[in-house]
């Protein structure tokens, strides 16, 4: 939720900002602005998209080796130029851009006021900048240290780079509760809110973690300290990603990329943990706390959007496999209803980003029960990773557009390894079945493959039904949760309302809205529920709905009576959502864009949701 980029070096530093805002991009687009420090401030803002900051800029002398800019996905204050970042000091003394939200800026907004400080925007960072100024001038402090007086201060969540226009040897940055990274160069720094804006200058980072202040200085490097003064040594990592993983790669959109990445991010989450000839399945923060998970009382899942509908399939997978009982939450819930938690309990956190502000608080709560909590996450380093006592990655590679892909299907792949490993342990399955599963698991990207070869049929059904306003969904079992997804990457991307339901539920209310304006896209793989799905499916027919029915390949009932089919390889019901999910992903998507949508970054959203 927002992007932040800084720069101090030998290097001009605008080109580098904007550059790395275009990346960042993904995370929040109402807005844009750079500060660069050459002497003077140099501020130039503007709403909307990058582009638009980069023809004002262009328009510039911003000349100058120090810097920080700053895309806005708004939270407080409406998206505009005045409340873009970065905003200024009282004084114009300081820069400062933010990502998160300060809980109390009112109680110091007024105070400020009461001093005689004035306001331009209507947002909560430029009372912080304010803040932070008013302490330096007060005790004539360093940037640094009228940073950490000012965030001691502060309620709530926040991401910030800071620069001060009397000393242009220095840029601070600091972070709670919302992701922030310092990249090490030759002589030269980076920050931002990942790593994807100066990957093609140095793989070198350090993960900030809460209530951390990084100090980077032209002469001094890098020191870093926490809120109570205390000095942190820096953990350097050398990161494992390639800058091509950020490009296109010739796709219209990274949504399209991401989809058809699928094939191979799937064999990544598996690699090294499953072997179909040595009856192997491995996950090794699972060996690790091995006891814990056969001993579980229960599993709980805590999630957000397309990552709650992965837990979901999660659930089915251990309880039909391992045996265990399972509850998903929606993790904003979980942390407001006062669940009962022990230490026998296991709180599994599903999060793309690992920086997800409601499921971060509701392991922080978890934790504080005593329950042994789990991360699954994409991103290296990420706050959900560095808080768990154990967990995996989905090693899916950067996912930039803002609708969950290959993300989705690299977290139920892995809640499938987890599943399978601990019904091995639990003795749950045979090492017959077992065997079976692993070997039917290894054959999914190829059948992912297969589906994807159905992309120029799905336009064709896309092009169909694109006018219709209203869509309902339908799956049993398995396919429930994908139903779920699907309806929402229809709603994501094309702005077009969709509902999920559990297709026996169709009769209980939802029946009511089908007539001929209603497409109805039925998830119709369950061997289980065959005969069930297919009632369901004449029942929709009976009422002139229109029928989109994902089924196995041969299926001839409900092809019969249809109004178009997409056919899919058949595996093993539990790993049948990554295969019927991918149907889905390709309709919504060409839906999208005839509908002529930003399918990337589609309005009122951000890839990852740091605030609550």
């Amino acid at each position: 939720m927002c992007g932040i980029v800084g720069y101090i070096g030998n290097r001009q530093a605008d080109e580098l900002i904007i550059k790395g805002l275009e990346r960042l991009e993904y995370r929040g687009y109402d807005s844009s602005g750079i500060a660069i420090l050459n002497g003077a401030l140099k501020v130039h803002k503007k709403q909307g998209k990058v582009a638009a900051l980069r023809a004002i800029v262009n328009e510039h002398d911003t000349t100058g080796t120090l810097g920080i800019g700053h895309t806005r996905w708004a939270t407080h204050g409406e998206p505009n130029d005045i409340n873009a970042h970065p905003h200024l000091g009282g004084r114009g003394r300081l820069a400062l851009v933010h990502n998160g939200i300060i809980e109390n800026y009112g109680v110091l907004k007024n105070a400020l006021m009461a001093e005689g400080h004035t306001f331009e925007s209507d947002t909560d960072t430029e009372v912080l900048v304010h803040l932070i100024e008013e302490i330096q001038r007060e005790g004539n402090l360093s940037l640094e240290e009228a940073v950490r007086l000012a965030l001691n201060r502060v309620e709530g969540a926040y991401a910030i780079a800071v620069i001060d226009r009397e000393n242009p040897d220095i840029l601070v940055g600091a972070r709670k509760a919302s992701p922030l990274v310092v990249g090490i160069g030759e002589d030269e720094f980076f920050i931002g809110s990942d790593a994807s804006p100066f990957l093609d200058h140095t793989k070198k980072v350090v993960y900030l973690d809460d209530n951390q202040i990084a100090s980077i200085s032209r002469t001094k490097g890098l020191k870093i300290k926490n809120t109570a003064n205390e000095t942190q040594p820096p953990f350097i990592q050398e990161l494992d990603l390639q800058i091509e993983a950020l490009e296109k790669d010739g796709y219209e959109h990274f949504m399209l990329k991401e989809i058809h990445e699928q094939p191979q991010t799937i064999v990544d989450a598996m690699r090294g943990r499953i072997s179909s000839k040595d009856g192997l399945v491995y996950l090794r923060g699972i060996e690790e706390f091995a006891n814990r998970f056969v001993r579980a009382n229960r599993i709980i899942i805590v999630a957000c959007g397309t990552s709650y509908h992965s837990g979901l399939i999660g659930e089915y997978l251990i309880e039909d496999l391992a045996r265990i009982p399972v509850e998903v939450e929606y993790a904003s819930e979980f942390r407001y209803r006062n669940p009962i938690l022990n230490e026998g309990d296991i709180v599994i956190a599903l999060s793309q980003s690992g920086e997800t502000a409601d499921t971060l608080a509701a392991l922080e709560l978890a934790k504080q029960k005593g329950a042994m909590i789990y991360g699954i996450v994409n991103s290296v380093g990420s706050s959900i990773a560095r808080l768990t006592d154990a967990g995996s990655y989905i090693h899916c590679g950067p996912e930039i557009g803002v609708a969950s892909t290959k993300a989705f299907t690299g977290q139920v792949t892995v809640l499938t390894i987890l599943a399978l490993s601990l019904a091995q342990k639990l003795s749950t399955i045979s090492n017959t079945e077992l065997q079976q599963y692993l070997r039917e698991l290894e054959l999914i990207p190829e059948k992912v493959r297969e589906v994807l070869e159905e992309n120029d049929h799905i336009r064709y059904i896309a092009q169909e039904i694109k006018n219709h306003d209203n869509a309902l969904y339908l799956g049993r079992g398995y396919n429930f949760p994908v139903a779920l997804e699907g309806a929402l990457k229809l709603k994501e991307i094309s702005y077009v309302h969709a509902e999920g339901y559990p297709a026996a539920e169709m009769k209980h209310g939802p029946i009511a809205l089908i007539d001929e304006n209603m497409p109805v896209i039925v998830m119709a793989t369950n061997p289980s529920a065959y005969e069930k799905i297919v009632s369901n499916v004449q029942e929709v027919v009976a009422r002139k709905g229109r029928v989109i029915a994902i089924v196995n390949q041969g299926e001839k009932a409900i092809s019969k009576i249809a109004d178009h089919i997409i056919e899919i390889p058949a595996t093993d019901e539990p790993f049948s959502p990554l295969l019927s999910v991918i149907p889905l992903q390709l309709l919504s998507y060409h839906i999208a864009v005839e509908l002529g949508r930003n399918v990337d970054q589609p309005r009122n959203l951000a890839k990852s949701v740091t605030v609550e």
